[in-house]
């Protein structure tokens, strides 16, 4: 539990600052200590470094919270080998673990951001967070017999979000040994969406229409927000009944509660991204309450993170899921260079092994789009799309381009898909698809 949380620009990169320093002077010592040392030598020490390395940037982040945990929670969902497992492993802990603010921290910002103390406001208010994340945290309040979920927003985030990345960045490029300007507009993409969930009004907004255009989906729940409770870094909602995905799979659910739920989230992200043209992407199961009630149903939490889908974006991508097309290789290779998958500068080798990484992996994670009814439970679909992900990371000539591919709108739009296919995974669901 965090007592003190630095807001000021000097004060946040004085701590980012030094977890660089902390950072180099662990590369110094590997170097020394890999001057004459054998090659096993050599390993056990690049192992030791990336865990401190690891730990030092964990511990820095979570203290300051906002961009840093946020990015800290991005990197953790790096499937493409590019994070060292130490960091991955380290840095997951953030999509679970944030260390909430003390309750009385909480009061304080709650004032400064309000002008009025909670229990100024709220009958009831809990001041120890029922959930903690990178931007804000979770209270329980209760206002004329109404149970309501009021977030609040660290102090400093929005403020210091574009000073703090331009800090880590250097950092976290150097951990990966990538070329930073390469990936230019994927930051600024990572950046967009960051400043985005800071702007609470923007949430507000956003949560009541994609609401009110999925009211039709079955067994999907909305909260309603009260914009008169609500302000730029406070969002109060209706508190939703449910549980979180492992203390729901603890019941022990039948098939029928499964697959109903399972086609609930299948449904509402078909209708985001197909038709409405904007996507709830970030889909962890953190963001999700689950009910065997009425047969089953989902709740769906925290609209911060929404990723608006161009028009010609979302038809190049759904045509990758089409047989017709991704078999066809005079359709799929333009439709890779459309997508920045495939580029001029490829050499031969690298062309030829982006295109046979296309025959194989998209007829795989294209099943459940073709297949009119498809078993999120069967254990051969995780093992075999886990199986390619780690031949992709260890594959020497993909390693060695260090280099982004597709376009930057890929980033939450695939992180939405991953995000869906783990739930539905986790849920051993069984879901009419199809449509591709």
């Amino acid at each position: 539990m965090s007592d003190h949380l630095p807001t000021s620009k000097v004060a946040r990169a004085a701590k980012l600052a030094g977890a660089g320093l902390r950072v180099g002077a662990n590369y110094v010592r590997h170097a020394v200590r890999t001057a004459t040392a054998s090659e096993a030598d050599t390993a056990t020490s690049r192992a030791r470094l990336d865990n401190d390395n690891a730990a030092t940037l964990y511990d820095t982040f979570s203290q300051l919270k906002g961009g840093p945990l946020k990015f800290t929670q991005l990197l953790s969902m790096d499937r493409t080998g590019l994070l060292p497992a130490a960091y991955q492993e380290r840095f997951a802990m953030a999509q679970h673990q944030a260390p909430p603010l003390s309750g009385p921290l909480v009061v304080k910002t709650f004032r400064e951001a309000t002008g009025r103390t909670p229990l100024e406001i709220f009958d009831e208010f809990d001041p120890a967070a029922r959930a903690a994340a990178s931007i804000g945290q979770v209270h329980f309040a209760r206002l004329n017999g109404q149970a309501l979920a009021v977030k609040v927003q660290y102090p400093g985030v929005a403020a210091s979000i574009r000073s703090d990345l331009n800090l880590i960045k250097p950092v976290a490029f150097r951990v990966m040994g990538l070329d930073e300007n390469a990936f230019g507009e994927y930051v600024r993409e990572v950046e967009s969406k960051l400043l985005e969930e800071t702007d609470y009004a923007l949430e507000l907004r956003r949560s009541t229409e994609i609401a009110a255009a999925s009211a039709h989906i079955p067994g999907v729940r909305f909260a309603h927000y009260y914009a008169e409770l609500s302000g730029p870094r406070v969002l109060t909602m209706d508190w939703l009944s449910g549980q979180h995905l492992k203390e729901f799979l603890a019941t022990n659910p039948d098939q029928q509660t499964r697959n109903t739920i399972g086609q609930a989230l299948w449904d509402f992200y078909d209708f985001q991204t197909r038709r409405y043209g904007a996507v709830h992407a970030d889909p962890h199961p953190g963001n999700f309450l689950f009910s065997a009630e009425n047969g089953g149903t989902v709740a769906v939490l925290d609209f911060g993170c929404v990723k608006e889908i161009p028009a010609d974006f979302r038809d190049a991508y759904f045509q990758l899921v089409r047989p017709e097309i991704y078999q066809d290789d005079a359709q799929l290779l333009p439709l890779l260079r459309q997508l920045n998958i495939l580029k001029t500068t490829d050499s031969p080798e690298v062309r030829a092994l982006l295109i046979d990484i296309a025959h194989t992996v998209l007829p795989l994670v294209a099943r459940p789009f073709v297949e009119p009814e498809f078993d999120f439970g069967d254990p051969s679909f995780q093992t075999e799309i886990t199986r390619h992900a780690e031949a992709l990371a260890a594959n020497p000539l993909l390693r060695a381009q260090r280099e982004p591919r597709g376009v930057p709108h890929f980033i939450y739009v695939n992180r939405a898909y991953f995000g869906l296919y783990t739930l539905l995974g986790d849920l051993q669901a069984r879901v009419r698809g199809g449509g591709a």
